[in-house]
């Protein structure tokens, strides 16, 4: 992998970390989340006249993946509700670079190195060590988003690959999956929605541009080199993610989860190689 792409998904990482952390930070973490996702529509909306549309072949692809991400909103922000980020999101994002792996090694036909394959497990493995001693409260929630965050990944490597225009194809995503949760907010909880956006409409901004941009980075980067090795270094966001909750949300952070994020750190290193 190239250094210059290795940057690049290192720093959407750190973006998925920071909006995922607004989300944690909300007093309402399903508002908070709305918020998220409408800005980021708008965001969208703003750039789609500029560019052109994705190839017809990619929309299938485009309009399964904003179901799923439609239900992994839901489910992020249920998560947040019940679970610490320190113990959830490590979980959520560890358990599905292994299945994208698998996925797109056995029907996409991707070619992985043994360097990629020992990158990639030092990186799930990493991370699942995270959540050893942790509460099983709760758990299967992130779990069952990982298996969300599997499918759409592929789903959206595919469909980005066959869009001819992966900027394009993010920004209609974002459009199509980040208005369905606001305008049901707005046709059940319009005077909630409306008070909470005003006290925190900076968080939206910011968290829309940030998942965005995470995401796009992402997708563009699966056009030029394997799916499976950008979906495991993405997952780096674990230790921005531990870094966020340790110092901003003032979570615990035990020194077995430093010692994971060690594992995390050598299996970027190894996927940098590859």
């Amino acid at each position: 992998m190239s250094l210059s792409i290795f940057c690049i998904v290192l720093f959407a990482a750190l973006l998925h970390a920071s909006w995922n952390a607004i989300v944690k930070r909300g007093t309402d973490k399903l508002m908070t989340t709305l918020l998220v996702t409408g800005s980021a529509a708008v965001i969208a909306a703003i750039g789609l006249p500029f560019l052109p549309a994705p190839a017809p072949q990619s929309w299938p692809w485009l309009a399964t993946s904003t179901l799923l991400q439609v239900g992994y909103y839901l489910l992020v922000a249920r998560t947040y509700q019940l679970t610490d980020m320190s113990a959830s999101y490590p979980l959520m994002r560890g358990c599905a670079p292994i299945l994208v792996a698998l996925v797109s090694t056995l029907f996409l036909g991707e070619r992985l190195t043994w360097i990629a394959w020992s990158g990639i497990a030092l990186i799930c493995l990493g991370i699942l060590c995270m959540t050893r001693g942790t509460s099983r409260q709760h758990l299967w929630l992130p779990l069952l988003n990982a298996g969300v965050i599997a499918t759409y990944t592929l789903v959206d490597g595919w469909g980005a690959r066959h869009s001819g225009a992966a900027v394009s194809y993010t920004l209609w995503l974002f459009l199509l999956s980040g208005l369905p949760l606001p305008l049901w907010a707005l046709c059940t909880r319009a005077g909630a929605l409306r008070d909470y956006a005003r006290r925190n409409w900076g968080y939206g901004i910011i968290g829309g541009f940030g998942t965005l941009v995470s995401y796009g980075l992402a997708l563009w980067a699966m056009t030029v080199a394997p799916i499976a090795m950008i979906s495991a270094l993405r997952e780096t966001s674990i230790l921005f993610g531990i870094l966020i909750s340790a110092w901003l949300l003032r979570e615990r952070v035990t020194g077995q989860r430093w010692i994971a994020a060690g594992l995390i750190v050598l299996g970027a290193v190894l996927l940098r190689m590859a």
